[in-house]
């Protein structure tokens, strides 16, 4: 996935390296909201995009394997919007 939400064909170990990214970002920001170094506001602003994004590269990656599963292509699989997504429980 680009930055912005965009997605690229991509294989499972770019969507997990996109994961790690965004886990990565996450605790980041979490740091510098405890730090005093981001406004609350704008850290729940980015940590919700940053959820919704791994809520997609999840459920991008279940649509991958359940293709591989059944002898489907992988490639195949598109990641769902945001609104479907949103909030999956682990």
């Amino acid at each position: 996935m680009r930055d912005g939400g965009a997605w690229e064909v991509s294989d499972d170990q770019n969507i997990i390296g996109t994961v790690s990214s965004l886990v990565d970002e996450e605790h980041r920001l979490r740091t510098e909201a405890q730090q005093g170094r981001i406004a609350s506001e704008e850290e729940q602003r980015r940590l919700a995009d940053i959820e919704a994004r791994l809520d997609q590269c999840w459920d991008l990656l279940r649509r991958r394997r359940a293709r591989r599963e059944i002898g489907d292509d992988p490639d195949a699989a598109s990641p769902a919007p945001v609104a479907e997504v949103e909030n999956y429980q682990q």
